[in-house]
């Protein structure tokens, strides 16, 4: 991350996946397995490179590790992400958690946070949130 004070808009949306996976405790590897096929192939990141996502996941782990992390974490992010990037951001967080260990209690939580900190419209969270189900369902 660029300062603690200011985040870009990959950065801010890779933060608001750190959020989401350490949650429960941890960032798996299935869960740095979902980040980076997100950082590798959506438009949003195409300027970003691994070596970015390495540093920014590990200053994001940091930040959140400080007092009152949580909270300095919610403003970049808002500071950082225009409305559509922030709905980006909501839809990568719902991936992380659909992809990795799946919907545990913690996680889910802090998806609750992060959309009250996007100040996503509820229908627009709903879609997005159906829209991930369905991608991750199971045949069988």
């Amino acid at each position: 991350m660029k300062s603690k004070d200011q985040l870009n808009a990959p950065e801010a949306l890779v933060l608001t996946m750190v959020l989401v996976s350490v949650a429960d405790g941890g960032i798996t590897d299935q869960e740095i397995g979902v980040m980076a096929g997100q950082v590798q192939t959506l438009p949003a990141f195409q300027a970003f490179t691994g070596d970015q996502f390495t540093a920014v996941t590990d200053a994001a782990v940091a930040l959140l590790n400080e007092d009152d992390g949580l909270a300095h974490a919610g403003r970049l992010i808002r500071g950082a992400l225009t409305r559509k990037l922030r709905e980006t951001a909501y839809a990568l967080a719902c991936e992380v958690v659909a992809g990795g260990a799946g919907a545990r209690h913690q996680s889910l939580d802090m998806l609750e946070y992060v959309r009250g900190e996007l100040d996503l419209d509820p229908l627009i969270s709903a879609a997005i949130e159906r829209g991930v189900r369905a991608r991750h369902h199971h045949i069988g």
